[in-house]
């Protein structure tokens, strides 16, 4: 949101949604582009905020009054920068698994069976992070940093959330997996070891987790997260276990055949009775028994408002009906994956029959084929049946029919209201003027209908007059509440009063009297408040604790006999009493309690570093407040996170700390000196440490002039979100960063700014809109991939390879390598003239789309004239985008995907599943040191195995 925290990845993957989204380059106050207007002075009251808080106020005016075009099914329109870089992030993440075509539903599927029928070769993979992440750590106060925010001990994002009456909490990672803890009391000191359940299953990407409405009952998982932001991976249908308290997930746990797999399924919502579940998935509304001896029996498909664009095909056995989108390159609708998106489903306690499904694309749909700009079906739709038949609901009140996108619905436990909370299209599309929210409101029909009347409850203005750390809002500076409303919103009633409620936006917010009156009780961050300050002997400064932003999930249970709420966010799991009055003067909680203990390690990881712990560097760092000290000993790990910033992981100790602000991108490690670091915020933002971004001095909290970290940012204008950088394996200080150009320095870690970078390539001069997706070195020789466009509508790459010392270019043909990203490149470290190329993306038979063609790793040599020859290499390695490419000393190839690590001997030309234990989530990243292999994964955390000795 800030320059620091430019939240929200709605990712996690494959997705079957990601089809026309255009890459965005960086708005105004992008980093590298800090927009600060210097004829504006600056406040008292915002000169004492840290650095990045500061930032947050100037990029929001200057961002909201700048739009960003965005290709959305034609729909032009996009509000204020945080929404923009989001969006921008969320797609791109996309572009490397679909681009340029769609996913057919069996990808993965098919992959996973292939990736299990290989032998694992090598050892036991060992979690790294699975230690408490102090995202306030007073060690680390730079002006970059987050530290005193308040977020205290954090994970990665939370999609579901289920809790019963004695004390049993389960959560879902985005793709992390499911966890459970058993909450024995209600305070901090009960016991809160999260232990994974779902670590056997095909998918850890969760939707929803919804525990069977009765005490004891079924926990019922659904796999493919759904916050709208056209990029969640798909997963593979709805799992119930029987004994969630004791038991773990198992593939026989699955609920259905094949009708709900490649989907992603936003909500599972029961009867009152539990008889039945509902889905409300990316292909429309879905039923099934809840009687578990009935499980292996089919969904039954009930609603979509165009089915017309659904096709039904049969499984390879011909005995099973399966529904998936036809937007396939010979059907005429190419926009079907956004032509039926369930948000959620609200069925009336007291009527078992009636349902309410809340159906709509976040930008407005489309009847299809329609005129671009139409709104057609976006709306709510209920059944009196249990499904039988459908109507779409004429809304009355204050509700607005013709701007429905992204909602939340409740009933409350009475079924005397309905709540939802709406965000707008209209503001979403925006495209002159400022919009610094897309939230239409929070609404309540008190009479329990879904056609209402509704009354708007909540606009952005009065939560941000709430005690909302976005309240500079206000007057048209900054964001406001509901800027992200497209892709986090959670919503849950007080079953024991209807008034009482919980609205999750980018904040928390609680209301004890139906919406008349607001509190801000989990605000965004702690900087703009009184009580904050920068005394280094408080981890929140002189505030209380508070929430990760962007809330994204929520449930109501028993602890110890009292009602304790939950809240799942970007930062993972919080708590505290659901009847607590306990408030500051500013009506901010002072009682949540983080569950983040590093047990439930979800942190998406983009990039991993390691470097020596070395003793010197670590004394000269200085004395720390409170005799605090950075350990000596094992290897100093450091990484990149999806709104968690960079972290720090002191491997010998077990410490693990936030260093750098906001979202952490690539990350360059000094094997020598794991002090010596490189953090990239987002857009090629790079900022370099020598102290391990260790500070000691309060005053550097606010003034740039005695930070620890130094702005090096190359001076590129339309670098990827998240933009490739390296260091030449033959030369760590000699780097290469991929933007619109390739930037070449040799300063290496003594580099002090953005002027030491010159460029070696020029890569416009392919296409007027290509950057960098990957880039390596050794020697002279040095390697880019590139895209531009990078979505589906007229996707294009390439390749480029050239010298170092002269600058000269090698034409480089195509003609063999698919038409998909590239995720990753390599030189070989003992013949420069012999380059690795991983791609992104299936292959042919999984991807529609012009030129997919077949393979994911290619290899180019150099003949003696000159010119650039590629075989295809991938032999039998699973049909899986591929993410990450190095080549081992000895010889041997290792290849990070979606799923697994795959290791090809010297020599050999088959693939071998690497090592064991390592969870089914996204290898982002593969790093080597010493004789042991670092990987990230984006929904894991970091893990790291003894390099293969065969």
């Amino acid at each position: 949101m800030p320059r620091r925290t430019a939240r929200r990845l709605a990712l996690a993957g494959a997705a079957v949604l990601a089809l026309t989204a255009t890459a965005c380059s960086g708005s105004p106050g992008s980093p590298g582009s800090p927009g600060k207007d210097p004829d504006r002075a600056e406040s008292a009251a915002e000169h004492r905020l840290p650095m990045k808080a500061r930032e947050l106020l100037e990029y929001g005016r200057e961002g909201a009054e700048s739009e960003e075009a965005e290709h959305e099914m034609g729909i032009q329109g996009e509000a204020g920068g945080e929404s923009v870089e989001a969006r921008t992030a969320s797609e791109q993440f996309a572009q490397a698994r679909t681009a340029p075509g769609i996913v057919n539903p069996d990808g993965y599927r098919q992959a996973l069976a292939a990736l299990n029928a290989l032998t694992p070769v090598g050892g036991a993979w060992t979690e790294v992070t699975n230690v408490p992440y102090n995202a306030d750590d007073t060690r680390f106060r730079d002006y970059y940093s987050n530290s005193s925010g308040g977020s205290g001990n954090v994970t990665g994002r939370v999609t579901g959330l289920a809790s019963d009456d004695d004390g049993y909490v389960y959560e879902g990672g985005a793709n992390g997996g499911v966890f459970r803890a058993h909450l024995t009391g209600t305070g901090a000191s009960s016991a809160q070891v999260w232990t994974p359940i779902s670590d056997q299953l095909g998918s850890l990407s969760t939707g929803d987790l919804r525990l069977a409405p009765n005490n004891q009952g079924s926990l019922w998982l659904s796999t493919g997260e759904a916050n709208t932001g056209a990029t969640s991976y798909v997963g593979q249908g709805v799992y119930a276990l029987s004994d969630p308290r004791t038991g773990t997930f198992r593939p026989q746990d699955k609920v259905g055949t094949e009708e709900l797999d490649s989907t992603t399924i936003n909500a599972l919502r029961f009867d009152k009775a539990g008889t039945t579940v509902y889905a409300a998935t990316s292909r429309g509304v879905w039923s099934h028994s809840t009687n578990l001896a009935r499980r292996s029996e089919p969904w039954t498909f009930l609603f979509a408002p165009n089915p017309e664009m659904i096709k039904k095909t049969t499984s390879g056995d011909g005995a099973t009906t399966v529904i998936k989108e036809g937007a396939y390159a010979d059907e005429p609708y190419a926009n079907a994956p956004y032509a039926n998106i369930v948000n959620d489903i609200a069925v009336d306690p007291k009527d078992a029959k009636h349902i309410v499904a809340a159906i709509g694309w976040r930008s407005g749909a489309l009847s299809f084929p329609a005129p671009v700009g139409t709104i057609y079906y976006n709306g709510f739709y209920e059944s009196r049946d249990a499904g039988a038949t459908w109507k779409r609901v004429k809304l009355q009140g204050t509700l607005p029919a013709d701007d429905v996108g992204n909602v939340t619905l409740q009933y409350s436990a009475d079924s005397s209201r309905v709540y939802a909370i709406n965000q707008s299209p209209r503001l979403l599309n925006k495209t002159t003027g400022t919009a610094n929210t897309v939230l239409d409101g929070v609404y309540v029909s008190r009479s329990g209908n879904p056609a209402g009347p509704w009354t708007r409850i909540a606009t952005s203005e009065k939560l941000a007059a709430s005690g909302s750390a976005l309240k500079q809002a206000v007057g048209g500076k900054g964001y406001g509440p509901g800027i992200q409303a497209w892709y986090n919103q959670s919503l849950v009633v007080d079953p024991a009063d209807p008034e009482h409620l919980f609205v999750g936006l980018e904040e928390v917010y609680e209301s004890r009297n139906g919406g008349s009156t607001w509190k801000t009780i989990g605000p965004y961050w702690n900087f703009y408040f009184s009580c904050w300050g920068t005394d280094f002997s408080q981890d929140f400064a002189g505030c209380s604790q508070t929430t990760h932003s962007d809330q994204h999930s929520a449930s109501i249970g028993l602890s110890g006999g009292k009602a304790m709420v939950y809240i799942g966010n970007d930062g993972g799991v919080y708590r505290r009493p659901a009847n607590s009055r306990a408030a500051d003067s500013e009506g901010h909680a002072t009682d949540w309690q983080s569950l983040n203990d590093g047990s439930n390690d979800n942190l998406q990881y983009y990039a991993v570093g390691v470097g020596a712990a070395k003793p010197s560097t670590l004394q000269q760092a200085g004395t720390y407040i409170g005799g605090k000290s950075l350990p000596a000993g094992d290897p100093i790990v450091s990484g990149g996170l999806q709104d968690n910033g960079g972290s720090i992981t002191f491997e010998g100790s077990g410490e693990m700390s936030s260093n750098f602000g906001g979202d952490g991108g690539d990350v360059l490690v000094d094997p020598g000196d794991g002090c010596n670091i490189v953090q990239e915020y987002v857009y090629l933002s790079m900022r370099v440490t020598n102290t391990c971004a260790a500070q000691s001095d309060p005053a550097a909290f606010s003034d740039t002039a005695k930070a620890t970290t130094r702005d090096i940012a190359p001076p590129d204008t339309n670098a990827r979100f998240i933009a490739p950088f390296a260091a030449s394996g033959s030369d760590i200080n000699t780097w290469i960063a991929g933007g619109a150009h390739v930037w070449k320095q040799t300063q290496g870690f003594a580099i002090e700014d953005g002027s030491a970078w010159t460029s070696i390539a020029d890569l416009t001069k392919f296409s007027s809109t290509a950057v960098a997706t990957a880039v390596a070195a050794q020697g002279n020789t040095y390697v880019a991939g590139w895209c531009g466009p990078c979505n589906n509508s007229g996707f294009k790459r390439g390749l480029v390879i050239g010298n170092l010392t002269t600058g000269t270019q090698d034409v480089v043909k195509l003609d063999n390598l698919p038409n998909r990203y590239i995720g990753g490149v390599a030189v070989d470290p003992s013949n420069e003239n012999r380059v690795l190329v991983a791609l992104g993306g299936f292959s042919r038979r999984f991807t529609e789309g012009p030129g997919a063609g077949t393979g994911h790793v290619y290899e180019y040599t150099k003949g003696a004239d000159g010119s650039w020859t590629a075989t295809n290499i991938s032999g039998n390695l699973p049909d899986l985008p591929a993410n990450s490419v190095k080549v081992l000393p000895s010889g041997g190839l290792l290849v990070g995907t979606d799923l697994a690590v795959f290791y090809r001997a010297p020599g050999q030309t088959g693939w071998q599943r690497l090592g064991t234990g390592l969870p089914l989530t996204t290898v982002m990243d593969v790093e080597v040191y010493e004789s042991s292999l670092y990987v990230a994964t984006h929904g894991r955390g970091i893990w790291k195995t003894a390099l293969p000795t065969s």
